[in-house]
């Protein structure tokens, strides 16, 4: 089995966060969705500082899987410099890595 990663992206809208976790999870490029509404993102974006709100993407899916869930979201996002950031699960339940392999196959 491959290593299980959490995949983080934001989002200025509920609609589009919902929209990219149809296509990602039909596309068998994740596992799982999860969005995290309204949180506040602050940055600097064009010498400017900018305060946000966003919705959060947490998205479940495969090491092998990256680079294709990668390309995906850049297809796809509204943002023209997305936030795509891959964090390695250290520890996982077997049966959930089950499912997750299962799940994209």
């Amino acid at each position: 089995m491959d290593e299980l990663i959490i995949v983080m992206t934001t989002v200025s809208s509920r609609a589009v966060a919902l929209e990219i976790a149809k296509i990602v999870v039909e596309e068998k490029l994740a596992a799982c969705v999860q969005v995290i509404p309204d949180l506040t993102s602050t940055y600097i974006w064009e010498g400017q500082l900018c305060v946000e709100s966003e919705q959060l993407l947490l998205i479940k899916t495969l090491a092998n899987h990256y680079q294709a869930l990668e390309s995906k979201l850049r297809s796809v996002h509204p943002y023209s410099e997305p936030e795509i950031i891959a964090i390695p699960a250290i520890a996982c339940s077997s049966s959930y890595l089950q499912w997750v392999t299962r799940s994209l196959n």
